[in-house]
Formats: C-alpha cells, sequence, structure tokens
C-alpha cells in the first residue's frame, strides 16, 4: 500500500456512504487479527483489536488484468488507503487447470505499477503482509464441507453432468431433486473422503450445497461446492484431487481474511444469497463467527471497441490476432503499459466515469481523454516528422547549422529548453507542402512564406518530383533577419507555421501507429463473430525522422511529438540508443469525427 493517505474526496458513492456509517457505528472494534486459520501466508502473533475496514482484490491467476480490474484495483485498494484501513491482494486459485505462476507474476506487476501493494503494518506496530492465496485455505475449506456434510446440509452427488443441467430447471420451471439428494451424512462423507483419496475418476461425481432445488434463483439450487479434478496445481502440487468450487471458497476466503466489505460487480448479484447462506451455515456449525462479511456489487466496466471477456482475449492472443497478452492494442494493463498509457491516466479515469450499481456503457474516448489530460501535463515535447520530404533552404551556407531553441514543455518554463539543430537540408511532413494549394491552405506552396518552427521565416521557391510525378524535394530560401527569439523575428508577418528536423541531425526512427483493435464499439454484437470486428488498420508501421534527442529515449519514456500525439518508447523492443516509439494516443479524438 502507498504510505501517502490521500484526503477523503468530497464526492462519495454508495460504497463509500456504507463504509463511513459502518466507521462512524464502529461495526469492527472489537474484532480480533489473529493469524488466518486457514494457514495463509500471512501470520500474525497475539490479538490485535482493529476499528478498520478490510477490502480485498480478488483476482483468478487465469489470464492477464485488463483495464476492468483498473477499476477495481483502484476502487479496493483506494477505499483502504482513504479509510485508513487494508487492502488484501488475494488470488483465487481454485482451478488448477488454466492457472499458472506467469499469471500470478503479472497481477502482481500491474498492481504494484498502479501504486500500490500489500505490505502493512498492524495496529500494534508489527509488520504485516496481505499477500493471500486461496489455495492456502483448501485445509479448512475441506473441514468445512465435511462440516456441511454433517448438519445435513451438503451431499454427494453421482448423477452425471448432463443430468444435473437437465433437473436443475430453468428460469420458469423448478429444479428436481437429485436420486441422491437423501442418502444419509454418514454416507455422504464416506464418498466424499473416498473422493479425496482418489478413489473416484474425474467428473463422475461432485458434493453440492444442500438447499432449494425450487428456489426462484437458479443459484441456489443445490449449487456444486466440490468437484473431482486430477491436475497439477501450481502452489499446492498434487496434495488435492477435489478442488472447491469458486463461489463456495470466495466466502470463506472473505471471512478467514476477516474482510468488512467484499466488493463485486454486479453479476455477482445473483450469487449473494448463497454467500449469506453459506456464511450462516459455517457459524451455526462453529466454524466461523460474527459479523461475517457482507457482499455489496457495483457496476462492472462496459467499454466500448473493446472485449473484456478473458475467454475471448485468451482467443486473441492464443489465434495470434495480436503478438501477446502485451500487445499495444489489447486492454490488458500490460498492453496498456507499453502502449503508454499511465497509471495517473487510469486514476483519472475511476474518478471521472464513478461508481454506481447500474450498468451502462462508457465511451473509450473518455479514457483516451483521460490519457491525454495527464500526457499533456507529464510528457516533454519532443519533434518528429513522420511522413517525411525534404526541404531544401537553397541561399542557406553549405556545411553550416545552427542552435535553435524549442521548449520542453511550453506550460513549464522552469524545465528549461533543448537545442535542435538548423542546417540547409530538412525534413518536413508531406502535408505541409502543396504544388497547388486549396482554399485556406497557409503551408508551404510556390511563393507563400512560412515559420520554420523556432527557427527562420522560409519563402518556397518550388519543387522537384520523381518520374511518377510525386513530390520528393521543396526548395525554398529563408530571411536570415527573421529566427524565433531575435529582435527580428516579428519583422515579417505570415500565417503558416510548421515543423521539421534537420536531415543530418536526425534520428531514423521506427513507429507503430496504434489504433483501436476494434472497428465496432460493440464487437461481436447481434450474430457476428467479435473477431470480424477487429479493425484491419489497428497498427500501422513506418520509418519517422525525429529530433536527435530522442534518440537518448529511455524504455518506458513518454514524449508529446508536436502536432502528432503522445508517444512511448516500447518497453520490449528498444535497445540502448535505438528505441521504437509506440503512439499512445493522438492529440484529438478523430473517432468522433469518423
Amino acid at each position: 500500500m502507498s504510505t501517502e493517505k490521500e484526503p477523503i474526496p468530497a464526492a462519495s458513492n454508495f460504497i463509500r456512504a456504507i463504509i463511513e456509517k459502518d466507521l462512524a457505528d464502529n461495526k469492527y472494534a472489537g474484532k480480533h487479527w489473529a493469524g488466518s486459520p486457514g494457514g495463509a501466508a500471512h501470520q500474525s502473533t497475539g490479538q490485535v483489536d482493529f476499528a478498520k475496514i478490510r477490502t480485498r482484490f480478488p483476482p483468478e491467476p487465469n489470464g492477464y488484468l485488463h483495464i476492468g480490474h483498473a477499476k477495481s484495483i483502484f476502487l479496493n485498494f483506494g477505499l483502504a488507503r482513504d479509510y485508513d484501513g487494508v487492502c488484501h491482494l488475494r488470488f483465487d486459485d481454485t482451478n488448477p487447470e488454466k492457472e499458472s505462476q506467469e499469471y500470478v507474476d503479472s497481477i502482481s506487476d500491474m498492481v504494484h505499477w498502479l501504486g500500490f501493494g500489500w505490505d502493512n503494518t498492524t495496529p500494534d506496530g508489527k509488520p504485516e503482509s496481505n499477500l493471500y492465496f486461496a489455495s492456502n485455505y483448501f485445509d479448512f475449506m475441506y473441514l468445512a464441507a465435511e462440516a456441511l456434510i454433517q448438519h445435513g446440509h451438503a451431499y454427494v452427488d453421482e448423477q452425471s453432468a448432463e443430468d444435473m443441467r437437465i433437473n436443475r430447471g430453468t428460469l420458469t420451471e423448478p429444479g428436481k431433486d437429485s436420486p441422491f439428494r437423501n442418502r444419509s451424512a454418514e454416507e455422504n462423507l464416506r464418498v466424499f473422503r473416498e473422493m479425496r483419496d482418489g478413489k473416484h475418476a474425474d467428473g463422475s461425481m461432485v458434493l453440492r450445497a444442500k438447499i432449494d432445488m425450487a428456489s426462484p434463483n437458479i443459484n441456489m439450487r443445490d449449487p456444486a461446492i466440490y468437484r473431482i479434478r486430477r491436475a497439477h496445481h501450481h502452489n499446492t502440487g498434487d496434495d488435492w484431487c477435489i478442488y472447491p468450487m469458486y463461489t463456495f471458497a470466495h466466502p470463506i476466503e472473505d471471512a478467514l481474511e476477516q474482510i468488512t466489505h467484499s466488493i463485486c460487480t454486479l453479476e455477482f448479484e445473483d450469487q449473494r444469497p448463497f454467500y449469506d447462506w453459506l456464511m450462516a451455515r459455517l457459524v451455526e456449525a462453529g466454524l466461523l463467527s460474527n459479523p461475517v462479511p457482507y457482499q455489496y456489487e457495483f457496476a462492472r466496466l462496459n467499454l466500448t471497441y473493446v472485449v473484456l471477456s478473458k475467454r475471448k482475449l485468451i482467443q486473441l492472443v492464443e489465434e495470434k490476432h495480436v503478438s501477446g497478452w502485451d500487445d499495444p492494442r489489447l486492454p490488458t494493463l500490460a498492453g496498456a503499459r507499453r502502449r503508454g498509457y499511465t497509471p495517473e491516466g487510469f486514476k483519472l479515469f475511476t474518478d471521472r466515469i464513478g461508481v454506481s450499481k447500474a450498468d451502462s456503457w462508457i465511451e473509450y474516448s473518455i479514457l483516451e481523454d483521460c490519457m491525454r489530460d495527464v500526457l499533456n501535463e507529464s510528457a516533454p515535447r519532443k519533434i518528429g516528422v513522420l511522413d517525411p520530404i525534404k526541404l531544401m533552404i537553397d541561399n542557406y551556407p553549405e556545411g553550416q547549422d545552427e542552435d535553435c531553441y524549442a521548449p520542453n514543455h511550453p506550460q513549464k518554463p522552469e524545465l528549461g529548453k533543448r537545442v535542435v539543430k538548423l542546417s540547409k537540408e530538412l525534413w518536413i511532413e508531406r502535408e505541409d507542402f502543396m504544388e497547388e494549394p486549396s482554399k485556406g491552405y497557409f503551408r508551404l506552396f510556390p511563393g507563400n512564406m512560412v515559420r520554420l518552427r523556432y527557427g527562420y521565416v522560409v519563402k518556397c521557391i518550388g519543387c522537384e518530383k520523381d518520374a511518377a510525378g510525386n513530390v520528393t524535394t521543396v526548395h525554398c530560401e529563408y530571411l536570415p533577419d527573421t529566427k524565433s527569439g531575435t529582435p527580428g523575428a516579428d519583422s515579417v508577418k505570415v500565417k503558416g507555421n510548421i515543423h521539421w528536423v534537420s536531415a543530418a541531425h536526425a534520428y531514423t526512427a521506427e513507429i507503430r501507429l496504434y489504433d483501436r483493435l476494434f472497428k465496432d464499439p460493440h464487437p461481436g454484437s447481434g450474430d457476428k463473430d467479435f473477431l470480424d470486428d477487429i479493425n484491419p488498420g489497428s497498427v500501422k508501421v513506418i520509418t519517422a525522422q525525429l529530433e536527435q534527442s530522442a534518440q537518448q529515449a529511455n524504455p518506458g519514456d513518454s514524449y508529446q511529438f508536436e502536432r502528432h500525439g503522445y508517444f512511448v518508447a516500447d518497453r520490449k523492443d528498444s535497445v540502448s540508443g535505438k528505441p521504437v516509439f509506440n503512439r499512445t494516443v493522438t492529440l484529438r479524438d478523430a473517432w468522433q469525427k469518423a
């Protein structure tokens, strides 16, 4: 966790209102923390009273975090920070077939990148690590399952998966009791232990909670809570061949960690009755004590022009529609980081969209605007010519160059100026010259004058073309007494101002112009395959001419290339003295206009 405590913002939301009331009522005073009965990595000594909130960020390590997770991270870790509480990073690793250490490492890295950690100090001054794994609670979860069996609240079902599906009923029809539902607790306990001991085949039976097969909430119709899976687990190895279901494991993890506010997205709202049912049964069995955690739901992030489904993200990666989990076009946090998105931009984004109970769609342009706002303040300026043609200053002395001075940040004069070299031969943007100008065009055309930004006023006198008629070189003459920053700078008035790079001093760089991965705001809507909505122009690789200082960029350094947008030196492909740049975001939203 960040050690700096920020003031609680005046603007609140329904979760903050709940927390503030709970703290005002002193709801958690007198609760005790004495280490984890489930055997978590954290172990505290003695019992400590606390009156803090405890939240958690509980990702499943079966994929890379995406933009939607950033909202949850800032919410859970941010609430703990703002209310002087604690947030746990907990890996919900209950499905060994889809989990790996790679995902654990990437998730930890992204939480740190966004500015949060999990090392704290208890109220009595002792160090406390709040990094947890659900798999560290497997012993306790197994005991809880046996307790449910012994109290008549769970049974082993040997129906086939297809029969269970059919007998579950529909949203309008009740389910049917399993033929195994009413056998004795002793028999259920015996078979469940045989499951644990590996005496039955994968998928041959499950342990189900015994609730109500006629419940209008289909999630309460005897949900499965344990299944047989012979799979190597990244944390527990081959110790277990049965694994708890997520909906059973998650409430227990919250309870063992004494989470005060279990904050989930709205798709878990229908699971809350089971969450409460399980907590009540385990309190009755003497395995937990009140107060137990309570689940609160908020609207998940629905963002246009992206897919946040883990299944679809995996498909994009595995079928090589993108270059990997950190492809800058993907909405993964690893991809966003490589593209040049910033933690500060994500914080601003989550603040702007807020927290509510109502589902809604957020325009991707809002996220881009947040990144622009942050980068406009933080990114130093550089000059880059992305579609270069030559500009020859015919009357400039051969072999001579001179210093021009450009501000590192126009709104921050304290950051000083940098030298950009001017010489006889320059690179300019192809769009800055027209042989036959359209109305209102004030840049270079024969007979017209413009200012070379930070340099001289020049007058266009013609151009050269290749055999195909394409302009290859523009010719001009400069006015020696008009250099920017000198007394003669204002002696000649011009309407056009263009940027440039000295050809003799330029850095020839690879630039990746990234755009949105999908061309439709709702990829796959209707009956379409979401892959059909991939934008074929989502990346364009060009060779650009940059001012010489850009060659010293380190991986991850961000700049505004004047007139073009914000760019970052690629974290993976840049090497010392040869950075490759990714476009983070344009200066303006081009998609709304399109």
